[in-house]
């Protein structure tokens, strides 16, 4: 992956700076840029940067939003992936910026090319021949653009938390099996609402030598599942929602796919980021409601749902963020567009041209599919 970092003011002095003064130095700067940059932030963004945003909404949603302004740079306030997928889907001219590099999302950390062509290989090796002719590699969206482009080249698509399980009726259209990575939950979770049994969707350990699986085992299976899995969502357990019905008898559990399989099937509702928010918003008035998502969008989610009487509690016995994305952070965003202004570009995501080409073919596939 390609970073250019251009001659920029140092950050030092914003690092040192307040929460205050940093938020002073963004409206100012936002002032003298207008139009020519837009700010995303995603729904797990922190309260002091979302407060920023002109758009907002999921990783793909984002991406495409972005794509459609006449904004000449594109600042990303959530993760490395995302801000790759807006260089992806953005038009030539546009330039994707992430504030801060060290943004980046465990889950995707735990995918990596050469793990993934590896396991590639080894199916070959089982199956004695190509495994394209078997499977199909498919990535969630929470994944690096060179996992993408693996995909683009063989046949492949990439999915996200929402269309899932049309990926995936898609996918086993084409071929009998599936390699889906990196979310092991999301993977089992959509399988399961497609009917396929627990015992044919096995982990594939990348550690391991053939993923841990014996050649028998690797024949039955007709998903393969990452052993990957998302650091916020790992945190909720079916005990949590257990002692929570306990206090609230009428009440509804909402949960994310990506949380454990015991905890979506102990859920009333199981669904992507959007599809948690407009479920909570269209219920009836004094609901009770425990969300299993980040912290961050569940308490603006209850703050937002106050007045209707609402109650919109966080699953997790303790606070947890996305800590990751946390790194954006006011003092960051004012470095970021304080160089714009002085008509310097930082931390811009460009991703290679074969990368984005091959990328992009798999991110087309999962549009037309759906």
């Amino acid at each position: 992956m390609t970073t250019i970092l251009e001659k920029a003011l140092p950050f030092a002095p914003y690092g040192a700076m307040s929460d205050e003064q940093a938020q002073e130095r963004i409206l100012a700067a936002r002032a003298q840029l207008g139009e020519e940059a837009v700010i995303l932030c995603h729904h797990y963004q922190r309260a002091d940067v979302y407060r920023h945003a002109d758009l907002t909404g999921d990783s793909l949603k984002l991406a495409r939003l972005a794509a459609q302004t006449s904004s000449r740079y594109i600042v990303f306030c959530g993760v490395h992936f995302m801000a790759e997928v807006a260089d992806i889907l953005s038009q030539p001219e546009q330039v994707a910026i992430l504030p801060d590099l060290a943004a980046g999302c465990s889950m995707a950390d735990m995918a990596d090319l050469a793990k993934v062509t590896r396991a590639w290989r080894e199916l070959g090796e089982v199956l004695d021949g190509d495994p394209a002719e078997v499977y199909t590699p498919v990535t969630y969206i929470n994944s690096a653009a060179d996992l993408k482009a693996f995909c683009g080249r063989h046949g492949g698509i990439v999915c996200t938390s929402t269309n899932a399980p049309h990926i995936m009726e898609w996918a086993l259209a084409r071929r009998p099996k599936l390699l889906f990575f990196p979310d092991q939950h999301l993977g089992r979770w959509t399988g399961h609402q497609r009917g396929i049994p627990l015992e044919d969707m096995l982990v594939w350990d990348p550690d391991l030598p053939y993923g841990g699986l014996s050649p028998e085992q690797i024949r039955r299976a007709t998903i393969l599942l990452w052993k990957g899995h998302c650091s916020v969502h790992q945190m909720f357990t079916k005990a949590q929602i257990e002692r929570w019905r306990a206090r609230h008898p009428q009440g509804y559990v909402i949960s994310h796919p990506e949380c454990a399989f015991e905890v979506c099937l102990a859920s009333d509702y199981v669904g992507s980021t959007e599809f948690i928010q407009s479920t909570v918003r269209a219920a009836p008035a004094g609901t009770e409601w425990l969300v299993g998502t980040e912290f961050n969008l569940v308490s603006r989610l209850a703050e937002e749902m106050a007045p209707q009487g609402k109650t919109v509690q966080f699953m997790g016995g303790v606070v947890c963020m996305c800590s990751t994305m946390q790194r954006i952070d006011p003092q960051h965003l004012a470095w970021t567009l304080d160089n714009l202004v002085q008509g310097r570009v930082v931390n811009r995501i460009a991703v290679p041209g074969e990368v984005a080409q091959w990328a992009k073919v798999a991110l087309e596939r999962m549009l037309s599919a759906t």
